[in-house]
């Protein structure tokens, strides 16, 4: 089965989560990846790394800000270049309307959330989570070109060690698709690794009592080398910034280990970390749920706890 896969890239680098969906594609058949914009020359050879075969690549300036129409035209002339079996893409806000205007363009299946993609046969299934992610469900489609939008943070990157051919193409853009302009792009300042690239994420829920007790949070990730996370609860309170919510409707983390400060586990969160190397819970409520699941459950006071832990870290790392 062939695969065409779109990467993104920033600051030199390809996102990590197109490169997860790339390695998946490679395990599953022969895979192609697809670079558009800025440096895309530069950072595509990269992608043979995990597994992309060839890499298509376009600088071309209507790929210079970041407008899905644009991005439409050129995977549709790929597609009817190169006749891949499926288009796969990482959800991110860009990914998810280019994916949705190319099925419309194409009149073709899409399927999104999934987190996994099998073959069964000669033919691709895409593994998406329904009932609250209580239970999986097969997904298919009816013809090619599949189209599939894969969770954020459900495949990791493998690297095959192999290298890729990259190959200049040329995109004919429609009228309608570089009628929009983007008049400015303002970007969070921010320090320390994202959630979905941190190795360490300690997260904090309603638990923390205030706002303000997320420092707690920023200073024992600061002692681990991690990043700050927080529940859904927490960000629709305006305590932390939406861009760190860990959840089902938030971001999907697999860090090695996850610190959950005065979280109480439900469902809906659980589904955006359970995949966590280790699972460290402190909670005062003996019976709350996230115990059931965690690997290490500290039943007290996080504003106790919390301070105590970030001065052994600290200890031990020899910091002050």
């Amino acid at each position: 089965m062939k695969f065409l896969v779109f990467l993104e890239h920033y600051h030199g680098e390809l996102e990590k989560g197109g490169l997860g969906v790339l390695s998946k594609a490679a395990s599953l058949g022969e895979a192609a990846g697809v670079v558009l914009g800025p440096e895309a020359r530069e950072v595509a050879g990269g992608a043979g790394a995990y597994g992309a075969s060839t890499v298509y690549v376009s600088e071309d300036e209507a790929f210079a800000s970041p407008l899905p129409q644009p991005r439409v035209d050129a995977l549709a002339a790929l597609v009817g270049q190169t006749s891949p079996d499926a288009v796969l893409f990482g959800a991110s806000v860009l990914a998810s309307d280019v994916a949705a205007g190319l099925a419309a363009r194409l009149e073709a299946g899409l399927n999104w959330d999934l987190t996994d993609l099998v073959l069964e046969g000669d033919e691709l299934v895409g593994k998406r989570p329904a009932l609250g992610d209580t239970v999986l469900v097969d997904v298919g489609w009816t013809g090619a070109p599949r189209i599939a939008l894969v969770r954020a943070g459900a495949l990791d990157p493998v690297e095959s060690g192999g290298s890729a051919t990259v190959e200049d193409f040329e995109v004919g853009f429609s009228d309608f698709s570089t009628l929009a302009t983007l008049v400015e792009q303002t970007q969070e300042e921010s320090s320390g690794p994202s959630i979905e690239d941190a190795d360490v994420i300690v997260a904090g829920g309603r638990g923390l009592g205030s706002p303000e007790a997320f420092s707690l949070c920023e200073q024992l990730a600061s002692a681990l080398g991690g990043a700050v996370g927080a529940t859904r609860a927490v960000v629709d309170a305006g305590w932390y910034p939406y861009s760190t919510q860990v959840g089902q409707t938030g971001k999907t983390v697999s860090p090695r280990l996850y610190v959950a400060c005065g979280i109480s586990g439900a469902i809906q969160h659980k589904v955006g970390m359970q995949g966590s190397g280790t699972i460290v819970a402190i909670n005062k409520d003996p019976n709350a749920p996230i115990f059931d699941f965690c690997d290490l459950g500290v039943v007290g006071d996080l504003h106790q706890v919390v301070p105590k832990l970030t001065e052994l870290v600290r200890a031990r790392r020899g910091d002050h």
